[in-house]
């Protein structure tokens, strides 16, 4: 749905950067375009077909996968329009219409449920966007290159461990009882913290854990960046008398803004991703007025308590967003970045 969306929407701005109106590029395309020149065109598709055939067969398992797993599935999305009974099935179910999606602006917990999902999106995209950016300053001004890769290494392995594993690690070090972490709060003249109990404690651990994970595999596209400087910018910046903090205030951060432009503006549309493995692994009652996201209340609501078309509204409703907000980051990652899909 998203791929198709944005291949819609690219085709609308490719009208829109020629002046032309929907029905002005179908004209144009297929009115007013020569026959010479459509052959031509024809003739140069085929060519780079029979060329890359290979790269295209490569791409039919996948394709395969997306269908059956993807798209296929999304005629599921009719539950959210019934009374959806499993033993009566798609046709046998009593058709509500709306009825979900009234139920989901009143339903008194779903207006506490949105604000905790875009509270930790927020602060996860804006901690886990300036962590790998200053991560990937320092590190390039590390001359030692042995000790710069085994950093590199060492703060990217966490995002090869699933959250299954990640979970367990941290309840064992942040158990109030006996968890490491708090050993050393005793140690200091502190009290014990219990950081997955408590609501407000619980979400800074969440922030901070994923930024853990993930900012090695941010601190990779920096360091990328960085690497097309052209090191005559720094001599240049050496020989007028700057040091390395001005070289790195006037040459590297300007040269990062780009990318930490595309990369901001892309993560709009996952403001409401907040990370269902997560919080998943780490949730319990007792955090659930604070850490409960989309996500994991529909998984209650739908698995758990059996509320399958109320799940399904609420989830169809989350995507509907997302998918706005992903057509909206596109635009502005193009219009300030100069970022395109395609």
């Amino acid at each position: 749905m998203t791929v198709a969306i944005i291949l819609i929407y690219k085709f609308m701005w490719t009208c829109k950067i020629q002046n032309l109106e929907l029905g002005g590029c179908w004209v144009k395309e297929h009115t007013l375009e020569a026959p010479i020149e459509r052959q031509a065109i024809k003739k140069k598709q085929r060519w780079n077909m029979q060329r890359n055939w290979s790269l295209h067969l490569m791409l039919i398992p996948a394709v395969l996968l997306a269908i059956i797993f993807q798209y296929i599935p999304m005629g599921g999305i009719v539950i959210a329009f019934q009374d959806f009974k499993p033993y009566l099935g798609f046709t046998g179910s009593e058709w509500v219409g709306w009825d979900n999606f009234k139920y989901l602006f009143l339903y008194p917990d779903v207006g506490q449920v949105i604000w905790n999902t875009l509270v930790i999106a927020f602060f996860k995209i804006v901690a886990g966007l300036i962590a790998p950016f200053l991560f990937a300053i320092l590190l390039n001004e590390v001359r030692l290159t042995a000790f710069k890769r085994v950093s590199q290494t060492l703060v990217y392995l966490p995002h090869f461990l699933s959250w299954v594993i990640l979970g367990g690690i941290l309840l064992d070090i942040l158990s109030p009882q006996g968890g490491l972490v708090n050993q050393v709060i005793v140690a200091m003249g502190g009290d014990p913290i219990f950081f997955l109990g408590d609501g407000t404690w619980f979400r800074i651990t969440l922030i901070v854990s994923d930024v853990w994970k993930e900012f090695g595999f941010g601190t990779i596209v920096f360091l990328a960046s960085l690497s097309g400087i052209n090191p005559a910018l720094y001599e240049a910046a050496e020989v007028d008398g700057a040091n390395r903090f001005k070289q790195t205030l006037h040459i590297t951060i300007p040269a990062l803004m780009p990318i930490t432009i595309v990369l901001m503006t892309l993560s709009i549309g996952n403001i409401l991703n907040a990370g269902f493995d997560q919080v998943f692994n780490l949730y319990n009652p007792l955090v659930y007025d604070k850490g409960d996201i989309i996500d994991t209340f529909v998984y209650r609501l739908g698995i758990l308590n059996g509320q399958m078309s109320f799940a399904t509204a609420v989830g169809l409703f989350k995507s509907v967003v997302a998918t706005i907000l992903i057509v909206i980051s596109y635009r502005l990652a193009y219009k300030w970045a100069n970022y395109r899909v395609f």
